[in-house]
């Protein structure tokens, strides 16, 4: 049986790049028939991974059933898996995310979950020498992950860690980090082919905070002006969205790289009730700036309250 590797739905780069890794690593090193699979279309960032370094597309998949093997990575929240995640046959779990609660396995399993920014930094380690194995795309998908995650090193969960796996990963490769990120983020921004609702949806998480479901959704960009252009047909879009999903409210961050801050869509006052109550902010308009704010991991989803 061909074990299942994904990672979370609107895949992003590390949720993307980590299962083909984790799949390569199984096949090619443990002996154990795997392959990566996707919970949706990857973004643009995800993509331009994919086509640089030549590896294929995989497969995406709506749900799974109770005859199929998988190993979830990069999430362990079961709003972000498929419906039927409990009835498959949970092998391990990769993450570097807090642990939610409400998966169920059949018997123990390998639980790997570390404080670091990055689920293929985590897998690096895990792999040890049998890393050297590994062809130049793996690599370069590995090395991808983390400089996603951490945003070049911006981000607050990075960790000296992080930064030092992908330094060595980089100059394996022959890659310039700073070159080739800028790449990365360059395409993570062009987001003009996308409907205001996949925007909404692209790098989106649910979370319950005191009592109201949210769909904390963020837009990591070099070009925050191409987002925030259209505030007003996104924020129209919000109900809808919310309503489809089974939520209270969107929430959207649009997170500046470069100026490493992130501006708060406010529609209504319920955003503004919770943007001045978790970020100590004063709302004026239908905008707000939070200065230094990068990691929805991190710095958002714990300061949220009402």
């Amino acid at each position: 049986m061909t074990t299942l590797v994904f990672g979370h739905k609107s895949p992003d780069t590390d949720s993307t790049g980590s299962p083909i890794i984790w799949a390569w690593y199984l096949s090619e090193v443990k002996g154990t028939a795997a392959k990566p699979v996707l919970l949706g279309e990857p973004n643009t960032e995800a993509a331009f991974v994919l086509k640089h370094w030549g590896l294929e597309k995989p497969a995406i998949i709506a749900d799974v059933s109770a005859e199929d093997s998988v190993v979830i990575v990069d999430t362990n929240n079961p709003a972000e898996l498929p419906p039927s995640v409990n009835e498959a046959k949970i092998q391990g779990i990769i993450d570097h995310h807090m642990l939610v609660g409400g998966l169920k396995t059949r018997s123990p399993i390998d639980i790997t979950i570390r404080p670091l920014a990055c689920t293929a930094t985590i897998m690096h380690d895990l792999m040890g020498a049998d890393l050297a194995k590994a062809p130049k795309a793996i690599k370069g998908a590995m090395l991808s992950c983390i400089l996603s995650d951490t945003l070049e090193f911006r981000s607050p969960t990075t960790t000296a860690h992080d930064k030092a796996v992908a330094e060595k990963l980089a100059a394996d490769l022959g890659v310039k980090i700073a070159d080739y990120a800028a790449e990365m983020f360059a395409a993570k921004s062009d987001v003009s082919a996308f409907s205001d609702a996949e925007l909404l949806r692209m790098d989106s998480k649910e979370y319950n905070i005191d009592g109201k479901e949210l769909r904390v959704s963020v837009l990591e960009t070099t070009s925050p002006k191409a987002v925030l252009d259209r505030k007003a047909s996104l924020m129209a879009s919000m109900e809808g969205v919310a309503k489809e999903d089974g939520a209270d409210q969107v929430l959207l961050f649009v997170v500046d790289i470069l100026k490493e801050e992130a501006t708060l869509l406010v529609p209504n006052d319920l955003v503004k009730r919770i943007a001045e109550a978790s970020f100590g902010a004063k709302v004026a308009g239908d905008t707000v700036v939070l200065p230094g704010i990068m990691s929805r991991k991190k710095q958002i989803i714990p300061a949220l309250k009402m």
